[in-house]
């Protein structure tokens, strides 16, 4: 059976079917029915309607040159961690480790409350690059506190930063100003697991740091191969196949033969 219904995205309808799964598991659990029909069903195309935006090493950097603390320290980090914006938000002093390197992803923010992180692969250790490391440290001599149960990134109440302010307010105009894309949040995410592509490292690697439940997740939604990537990995298939192919001289190029 193929779930769909014109109207509803591939995303949504894979939603329905998880929470219905769900419920006709604790069924059968209980002894109510004996089998999980929803098993059965599966959904159409989940392929996101909207091309998701990353951006370019170069486009990061500049517009790292154009943002101000402590945004410009947040965005960094999102970019060099693949932290949702969430738990970026949500991040303690007492869960960045700088003896052991690592972010400790236990909590995230949404709209002002705390919660625990999406998936149980989501609650997970981060690794800190000497980058983030070096960034974190300027940031908490900036900070005005520092204890443990702290927020890395608050207000002056102590409060999560808004990250829809944020955006708004500094990161969008930032874009405009530098005429670059009109970023979200999570294009830092998208960047960051585009990176981990372009450098070589496995699905298995980016799964893990990027928190995701499924590899499907980490190759169909999170990561992009970049043009100058597409055209390097072609002519390396090329060379594969036909090593010996000499190249075209100025004659053959312009049709002209002996």
């Amino acid at each position: 059976m193929i779930l769909g219904r014109p109207g509803y995205s591939g995303a949504t309808l894979h939603c329905i079917r998880t929470a219905l799964s769900k419920v006709l598991q604790e069924a059968v659990a209980c002894g109510y029915i004996e089998n999980n029909p929803a098993h059965g069903i599966s959904v159409g195309d989940r392929q996101p309607k909207r091309e998701r935006l990353y951006l370019l090493p170069q486009q990061v950097r500049t517009l790292l040159d154009g943002l101000s603390e402590p945004c410009r320290t947040l965005v960094l980090v999102a970019v060099l961690t693949g932290l949702r914006i969430g738990e970026l938000l949500a991040l303690r002093w007492k869960r960045v480790d700088f003896l052991a390197s690592v972010i400790q992803v236990r909590e995230t923010v949404y709209e002002g409350t705390f919660g625990t992180p999406k998936t149980r692969s989501s609650k997970r250790d981060v690794p800190l690059s000497q980058s983030v490391r070096d960034a974190l440290l300027a940031h908490r001599v900036r900070s005005a506190r520092t204890e443990p149960d702290a927020l890395v990134f608050a207000t002056r109440k102590q409060t999560p930063l808004n990250p829809r302010n944020l955006l708004n307010r500094v990161l969008r105009p930032a874009c405009k100003a530098l005429d670059l894309p009109a970023v979200s949040w999570h294009s830092f995410r998208h960047t960051h697991a585009t990176l981990l592509g372009e450098s070589g490292e496995s699905l298995k690697t980016a799964q893990a740091i990027l928190g995701h439940s499924d590899l499907e997740t980490t190759l169909n939604i999170y990561t992009h191969a970049i043009p100058d990537s597409q055209r390097r990995a072609v002519e390396k298939v090329a060379a594969i196949l036909f090593p010996n192919v000499p190249k075209l001289t100025g004659q053959a190029e312009t049709g002209r033969a002996n």
